[in-house]
């Protein structure tokens, strides 16, 4: 999208009255999938592979989940119009199953707090909203996208093929 169809976009939605169609769109389709995808995923690798990684030097499998955590603390602050409740070094000493598993679905619970009140025209009123807003679908799928090759590497079914009925890897 163009710079001048961006801003052509925002000053439109000013103008509009407040409309969800973009928010629940993204929210039904995008957002609540990947969470269910990325929470499931957390449950199914076992507490021993959560230090696990698919070579040397890349993050672990903890390390995504935390990463994608993070991420969603501060993307869905700016999208709530304050600081983070979890910082990267708050989450970056997590390494048990239990406790990275409870920092990933609390922060998609703080995301989802978030999106309840969000329609478009808040997420459109400025670039760090729209980033925001568009990040926490954009990177959690690219999170997901790369927890699954650990998964399948250890002999796990990911949950998006799972919950199509293919039981094969």
């Amino acid at each position: 999208m163009t710079t001048k169809s961006l801003f052509c976009l925002l000053l439109l939605s000013t103008a509009l009255p407040a409309q969800t169609t973009l928010t629940a769109t993204a929210t039904q389709r995008y957002f609540t999938s990947i969470r269910r995808n990325l929470e499931a995923s957390a449950d199914a690798m076992p507490a021993e592979k959560y230090s696990f990684r698919l070579t040397e030097g890349q993050m672990t499998f903890a390390e995504w989940l935390l990463h994608s955590a993070q991420r969603n603390f501060a993307d869905c602050a700016v999208l709530k119009g304050e600081t983070a409740p979890e910082s990267e070094a708050q989450l970056a000493v997590l390494k048990n199953k239990a406790d990275v598993s409870k920092a990933l679905r609390d922060s998609f619970a703080y995301c989802a707090a978030a999106i309840e009140k969000l329609d478009d025209a808040k997420v459109l009123a400025s670039p760090q909203t729209t980033y925001s807003f568009l990040h926490i679908i954009v990177h959690n799928n690219e999170v997901y996208g790369n927890i699954v090759g650990y998964m399948r590497v250890s002999g796990i079914v990911p949950p998006s093929t799972a919950g199509r009925g293919r039981q094969g890897r």
